[in-house]
């Protein structure tokens, strides 16, 4: 189950699950996260309904996001429920998770020398410097990836060094490791700005300043101090941001997001697109599940 934040995957998620005897394994990169729970909208054991959740709080904040350990865990996880009798349902808006774990898809190895000498460049020079190097190297991966984007910047040029190809060249044409139906849940674009204002507005009325207080080396963690929200709180607690320039922030670069997300997703014949504000979903997706 697929879509942009905020759109009711998971509410869908739930209903669904307890139709077909499901389970959820999370594909949304920041709920990994230990301690990430109102910036990401984490669902609490109340919300869950009963339902058994995968791969979520795995990771320490400190630790970069490594999507071959996040494919080989959720891949465990799926063989695990299916062994079970029964029905695994791969649920977020991380793209390249759920592409990596659906898919047969290898990832290059690392150098840890080449990323850190690459990330000490990033911090010193920016990812302006970095993307321009990309686009020269790989103007395909150069056109995809954002030039704000550093961590995937950084990862690009790290897999050109070590394999002496294109970073394009390492993502595989589609080959399908499980039979899935790919459900896309949307709404309309003014509709889901109004419910990402919203839900930013009661994040941090819910204590989205506290959570990051308490969350010990999160400025050390390269993937999770850039997370949206957590970010701009960083940045409200040193006072370069005020609270409401710190959400409107959030706002509008959730709304970037969305778009990025909408843009990866739809490039995807294989998604049966439902509205998330239909009064029929759940019975539209039950369809679809079969």
């Amino acid at each position: 189950m697929v879509g942009p934040t905020a759109a009711g995957k998971s509410a869908l998620s739930i209903a669904l699950a307890h139709e077909l005897g499901g389970e959820v394994v999370n594909a949304d990169s920041m709920q990994l996260y230990r301690g990430m729970d109102i910036g990401t909208a984490k669902l609490t054991e109340t919300e869950r309904d009963g339902i058994p959740h995968h791969l979520l709080d795995i990771w320490d904040v400190t630790e970069p996001a490594a999507v071959a350990e996040y494919q080989r865990l959720a891949r465990a996880a799926i063989d695990g429920i299916l062994d079970r009798g029964r029905v695994p349902l791969l649920v977020g808006g991380s793209g390249l998770y759920l592409r990596a774990v659906l898919e047969d898809f290898e990832f290059p190895g690392t150098d840890p020398a080449i990323r850190a000498r690459l990330e000490a460049e990033l911090t010193e020079a920016g990812p302006g410097v970095l993307h321009a190097r990309l686009a020269e190297r790989d103007p395909e991966a150069g056109a995809k990836i954002l030039p704000s984007n550093g961590r995937r910047i950084v990862r690009a040029l790290e897999v050109i060094e070590l394999t002496g190809q294109p970073f394009t060249a390492s993502l595989p044409d589609p080959r399908p490791v499980y039979q899935a139906v790919q459900i896309g849940v949307d709404r309309d674009t003014a509709e889901l700005d109004e419910r990402i204002a919203l839900r930013v507005d009661l994040m941090w009325s819910a204590g989205l300043i506290d959570e990051v207080r308490g969350l010990d080396g999160i400025r050390d963690g390269r993937t999770a101090s850039r997370a949206l929200g957590y970010q701009q709180v960083l940045a409200q607690i040193d006072g370069t941001l005020t609270e409401e320039q710190a959400k409107a922030d959030t706002v509008q670069g959730t709304r970037r997001f969305v778009r990025r997300q909408r843009s990866w997703f739809r490039r995807d014949p294989a998604v049966h697109w439902l509205d998330g504000a239909d009064p029929k979903l759940l019975a539209a997706a039950r369809e679809l599940a079969g």
